[in-house]
C-alpha cells in the first residue's frame, strides 16, 4: 500500500508529463485495482498459486511496456515506478532467491527495453533491482528455515518434558507395584510365584524402556546407527530368524531406536498370542528412499474386529506401540493376517 500510494502521488504530481492523460488514469486505476486483488489473494495461503504470481508479473511488465505510449518515447519515469518492486517482493517471499532473481530480471529487462536510451540513473535502478530480488529471497528463506528449526526445537523440548513426566509416573507407580507383586508372589509360591516372575520381567522391560528413552533424548540429532546390526540382535530371541542386507543400513539413531521398539512389540505379540516357541521371521530391505521391515509368523491370524475392540477397551499395543510409532516416523504399518499367519510390513522413508 505504501508503494502504491507513492506511485499514485507521483503520477498525479507529474500529470503534465502524460501525452495521453486518460490512458495514464486507466493505468493508475489498474494498479489500484490489481493491488487490492493481489493483497486479498496473497492473504490466503491456499490462493498463492503459480498463476497468481505469473499474473502479478504480467500486469507489472505490461504497465512498464505501455509507459512509452502513455508518457511519450522520451519519458523518464515509468508509469508503475516504485510499484514494480511489489511483484519482486512477492516472488522473493514465495520462491526465495531464485524467485527474486527471476522477477527482478523480468522487471529490469522490461524497463530497459521500453527506453530509447539508458542513463546512469536508469542503470543504477536496474542494478538495484537485480541485487535486491535475490537478497530479499535469500533472507526470507533463511528466516523460514530458522522458524522451522525453532518449531522443531520447541516440539522436541515439549516431547522430552512429557517423556520425563511419564518416566516419573511409571517409576513412582507402575514399577513399584510390579516390584511388590514380584516380592509377594515369591512369598506366596505356587501360581502366585509365576505371576510374580512375570511382574518382575515386565518391571525390567519398563526400566529398559525408560533408560532407552533417556538415551534417545540425550543423543545428538546427527547421530546415526546401523539398523541391520540392531535387528540382527533380535535373532537370539527364541525362534526368531532375522535376514538383513550384507551392508550396514545407517539411519538416524532415534529412528533406529523406534523401529527396534516396533519390531520388538511385533515379536512380543507373537509370543503372547502364538506361543513362546513359535517361529517368527524378520526381514529388512533397504531402498534409496525408504526401508522396509517385515515381521511374519505362522499363527492362526487375528480375528476380524479384534484390533478395533482392543483399542476401544484401552489396550493400545497395536495402535500405539506399532502403528503410532511408525506414523510418528512418517511411515506406514500394514497388517496382513489370515489362517496361515500374520505379517507386518513397516515402511519408513529415509
Amino acid at each position: 500500500m505504501v508503494l502504491l500510494a507513492n506511485t499514485v502521488g507521483l503520477n498525479v504530481y507529474r500529470a503534465e508529463n502524460f501525452d495521453r492523460p486518460i490512458a495514464g488514469l486507466v493505468c493508475v486505476l489498474v494498479m489500484i485495482v490489481w493491488t487490492a486483488v493481489a493483497l486479498s489473494a496473497y492473504a490466503d495461503p491456499a490462493r498463492r498459486r503459480p498463476w497468481l504470481f505469473g499474473a502479478d508479473l504480467v500486469v507489472t511488465v505490461a504497465l512498464l511496456a505501455v509507459s512509452p505510449v502513455v508518457k511519450g518515447a522520451d519519458f523518464n519515469a515509468s508509469v508503475p515506478g516504485f510499484w514494480s518492486v511489489c511483484v519482486i517482493l512477492a516472488w522473493a517471499i514465495q520462491y526465495h532467491w531464485r524467485g527474486g532473481l527471476v522477477a527482478s530480471a523480468c522487471v529490469a529487462v522490461a524497463d530497459l527495453v521500453v527506453r530509447d536510451h539508458i542513463t546512469q540513473t536508469n542503470y543504477g535502478n536496474v542494478f538495484l533491482l537485480l541485487v535486491a530480488g535475490p537478497i530479499v529471497g535469500f533472507m526470507c528463506e533463511s528466516l523460514q528455515l530458522m522458524a522451522r528449526e525453532r518449531d522443531e526445537a520447541q516440539r522436541a523440548s515439549v516431547a522430552a518434558a512429557e517423556r520425563a513426566r511419564l518416566a516419573r509416573t511409571v517409576h513412582d507407580g507402575v514399577l513399584q507395584v510390579l516390584a511388590m507383586v514380584q516380592r509377594r508372589g515369591a512369598e506366596l509360591g505356587g501360581e502366585a510365584a509365576d505371576l510374580g516372575r512375570l511382574a518382575g520381567e515386565q518391571e525390567q522391560v519398563l526400566r529398559t524402556l525408560i533408560r532407552s528413552q533417556d538415551a534417545v533424548s540425550s543423543t545428538s540429532p546427527d547421530a546415526t546407527a546401523d539398523l541391520a546390526a540392531s535387528l540382527a540382535g533380535l535373532g537370539g530371541r527364541g525362534h526368531v530368524t532375522v535376514a538383513t542386507p550384507g551392508t550396514p543400513v545407517e539411519l538416524p539413531a532415534a529412528v533406529v531406536t523406534e523401529l527396534l521398539a516396533v519390531v520388538s512389540a511385533c515379536l512380543d505379540n507373537v509370543v503372547a498370542h502364538v506361543g513362546a516357541d513359535a517361529p517368527a521371521w524378520v526381514l529388512l530391505e533397504s531402498f534409496p528412499d525408504r526401508v522396509v521391515v517385515t515381521v511374519r509368523d505362522e499363527g492362526a491370524g487375528i480375528p476380524p474386529g479384534r484390533l478395533e475392540t482392543a483399542a476401544a477397551e484401552g489396550r493400545l499395543g497395536v495402535s500405539e506401540s506399532i502403528r503410532g510409532r511408525i506414523a510418528d516416523l512418517g511411515g506406514s504399518a500394514e497388517l496382513t493376517t489370515g489362517a496361515t499367519g500374520s505379517e507386518w510390513e513397516l515402511v519408513v522413508p529415509t
